[in-house]
């Protein structure tokens, strides 16, 4: 049993559809999979949020939220000003350990970028990360200025004595730029951690067959069969 962080160099880079993409792919070889995804910001209760998109796209059902927030902010301020209880770092970290005693593989999917506060004294998921000392996984994105906040999440990491798991692009386009041709030999380089993944752009709208199908080819075959494994 094993527990993988996906966090992100910032919001709106992929986590979600690089969560599902690695769920499938998972389940695919055969292991039982849980997502967790302790806080979700601006999403009203009872509508769908990320992990709904998670099971869509990858027919995985076993899914735990911790807590939501109506306003689209970083955890502890949204649960501040609508005056809701904040998330404790415990309280991950248990939910977390209980999920790895019941499935093969827990992604546990952040809110934002590394160092986003998740609740009570600004824990982020990269403490989350050093409790239950476990690798992360970074999704970025593709084009120009990614190779710095790569590098300066990689140095958060490093410093903070969590591993880094290895980076995925979260939306690998159809035709890449030069930057983000350059960006797959020089990420590894400035980074020093691989990487792992590209996920291609616009997947999200595919059917669930079709997603499930394609995921495990999106993820270099050598590290997601020890992540399996």
């Amino acid at each position: 049993m094993s527990i993988l962080v996906v966090s992100g160099t910032s919001t709106d880079v992929g986590k979600t559809v690089v969560t599902a993409a690695l769920a499938a792919a998972l389940q695919a070889a055969g292991r039982s999979v849980a997502v967790f995804k302790p806080a979700q910001t601006g999403i009203a209760p009872g509508e769908p949020g990320d992990l709904a998109e998670v099971t869509r796209l990858s027919g995985v059902t076993s899914t735990v939220e911790l807590a939501r927030y109506p306003e689209p902010l970083a955890p502890d301020t949204a649960a501040r000003r609508v005056g809701m209880p904040l998330l404790t770092r415990d309280d991950v970290v248990a939910a977390a350990r209980d999920l790895d005693t019941h499935h093969d593989v827990t992604l546990l999917e952040g809110a934002g970028g590394l160092l986003v506060r998740l609740g009570t004294d600004g824990f982020t998921v990269r403490d989350v990360a050093a409790d239950l000392d476990v690798p992360v996984v970074v999704v970025a994105a593709a084009g120009l200025g990614t190779l710095n906040h790569c590098a300066l999440t990689a140095e958060a990491l490093a410093s903070a004595g969590v591993k880094c798991g290895g980076f995925v692009v979260g939306a690998w386009p159809g035709q890449p730029d030069l930057a983000a041709r350059c960006n797959l030999d020089d990420l590894p380089a400035v980074t020093g951690a691989p990487l792992v993944g590209r996920v291609p752009a616009g997947v999200a709208v595919s059917r669930v067959a079709e997603f499930a199908a394609a995921a495990p080819g999106w993820f270099e075959p050598e590290w997601l069969a020890t992540l399996a494994g």
